[in-house]
């Protein structure tokens, strides 16, 4: 330890546990709220789900509009098309209620309510001069941890580039995780989702800005992920598996919070921007690779990481035990049934690859990464997913 000073950041609220979602109007009471818009996707108005919130908010005498057309990328226009409704509406509060592209949507529209201008204005760390409108998280996935993080994901679709906002500001003021929620994710959402939570877990633990404090939280995570993850896929109504996940999701969210990311976020914002690849799927593809180019680097990182997924590393070397980690990943990932390959991208052009890369090495989160990448590195490694 350097002795460094270190800045810490999460909500000021977190409600965990099976059916936590009931808890809402102690807080909505307490602050005086009165409407919300809620920020969704169309496909949890569509199955249902989000009369769990709305019925919620009925009891609490909250009334709401519902803005479901966020996209799997929120865009800059879904942005600029909510906060017209927040602000025509009178709402005086957010509530975001899915996984991380509703969060992030959420983010974005409270970001602009209260400092005003363009998303644009706020691309970087802490560009923005006020307090976000209210937002309350509410999660019906576990794996983006952007419930609770001081992160912004918009894509601009003109320049097929994702923007990357970074500002305590947008931090939610409660963060709700419910695992009864997410027993209705199908396979797939549940595996990229966990996934993301991995890769979360993982970069923060071998961030350059990594503490103590965020270490013990990103391993402990990396365990939960390993041990519950595979059930949740094979069986989704195991309420056990699926509040191991929670669990899992919200610590790797604290970890990243505080210690940020590196490389494989980097390049993955650069697949979903491009491509509009789903953000968890993006980051399985690049973790295993951006994992081998990282090794070198720090490996007695990638030993403690290696034995957080179950390997057994006794009597190996710390650089054997380190090799055993992307193993490790590659292996889940198979097992998952999640695409492996960057030719499984609908769209892909292996000619984009050194766009791809120096958009990848421009990208503000990569900042932390442990080992620098030249642009020919950066291409090495997207090629090495081909």
């Amino acid at each position: 330890m350097s002795g460094k000073a270190f800045e810490y950041f999460m909500p000021p609220v977190s409600i965990l546990g099976r059916d936590c979602l009931k808890e809402i109007p102690r807080y909505t009471k307490s602050m005086r709220f009165r409407k919300a818009l809620i920020v969704s996707d169309k496909v949890l108005v569509d199955i249902g789900l989000i009369v769990s919130l709305t019925n919620v908010l009925k009891e609490a005498g909250i009334f709401y509009i519902i803005y479901d057309n966020v996209s799997p990328n929120p865009t800059v226009e879904q942005v600029d098309y909510g906060l017209r409704l927040f602000q025509d509406n009178g709402c005086d509060f957010l509530v975001s209620f899915g996984g991380g592209s509703p969060h992030d949507c959420a983010k974005g529209i409270a970001l602009l309510a209260t400092n005003g201008g363009s998303i644009h204005d706020y691309v970087g760390l802490n560009q923005s001069k006020a307090p976000a409108a209210p937002l309350i998280a509410v999660n019906t996935t576990a794996g983006t941890g952007s419930e609770l993080t001081r992160f912004c994901v918009i894509t601009d679709e003109k320049q097929h580039k994702k923007m990357t906002i970074t500002d305590w500001h947008v931090t939610p003021i409660v963060a709700v995780s419910d695992a009864c929620l997410m027993t209705a994710m199908p396979p797939g959402l549940t595996a990229a989702t966990g996934l993301d939570a991995l890769t979360h877990a993982v970069e923060a633990y071998v961030s350059t800005q990594a503490t103590p404090v965020t270490d013990c939280k990103a391993l402990k995570a990396i365990e939960l992920i390993a041990k519950h993850l595979p059930t949740a896929v094979v069986d989704g109504q195991d309420l056990d598996a699926r509040e191991g996940m929670v669990y899992a999701e919200y610590l790797a969210g604290i970890a990243f919070n505080n210690a940020s990311l590196g490389y494989v976020h980097a390049a993955a914002h650069q697949l979903g921007g491009r491509y509009g690849l789903p953000h968890g799927l993006a980051n399985a593809l690049m973790l295993p690779a951006v994992t081998d180019f990282n090794l070198v680097a720090i490996p007695k990182r990638y030993a403690d990481i290696a034995r957080a997924m179950g390997q057994s590393i006794a009597g190996l070397s710390t650089a054997d035990a380190a090799r055993l980690a992307p193993a490790a990943m590659r292996s889940l990932i198979e097992t998952l049934g999640t695409p492996q390959h960057l030719r499984d991208v609908r769209g892909f052009n292996e000619e984009d690859i050194p766009l791809l890369a120096a958009g990848a090495l421009e990208d503000i989160i990569g900042a932390t990464n442990l080992r620098r990448a030249s642009q020919e590195e950066m291409e090495a490694i997207f090629r090495a997913v081909l």
